[in-house]
């Protein structure tokens, strides 16, 4: 029922995913939880102009926003693949009526790691 994209590059405790598993569960609307923000006009002047999409490193979502996406959306250039998913949810499914949920950035890290005298580069090849 909720779907996690999560980047190579990151890791997400897993208490916090079930926290939120349990929160939006059979949710009555389309959930999509990450770290959103907005495309900007003069990088898309088409159909991801302005849409709210989220970022990268971690995304969660319920089987009610796959079910309304846009799989036919149409744009140009080349933009990353977090504002085109932002853009099918936008045009599929319609801003008003999803259910945007800030990520708590304190449960997931992104490209480096560091607790308890510990400290990991999660981006192990220098040229990611």
């Amino acid at each position: 029922e909720l779907f996690i994209k999560l980047d190579d590059d990151a890791l997400v405790d897993i208490d916090y995913v079930i926290g939120l598993i349990k929160k939006y569960q059979g949710y009555h609307k389309p959930v999509y939880i990450s770290d959103h923000e907005r495309t900007q006009p003069r990088n898309f002047p088409d159909s991801l102009n302005g849409v709210m999409y989220g970022n990268g490193k971690f995304y969660m979502f319920n089987r009610k926003l796959v079910q309304c996406l846009d799989t036919d959306i149409k744009y140009r250039g080349s933009p990353n693949e977090d504002s085109v998913f932002g853009g099918m949810v936008s045009n599929g499914c319609g801003e008003n009526n999803v259910e945007y949920v800030q990520e708590d950035d304190r449960w997931i890290w992104h490209k480096e790691y560091t607790n308890k005298n510990k400290h990991i580069d999660l981006s192990f090849i220098k040229n990611h």
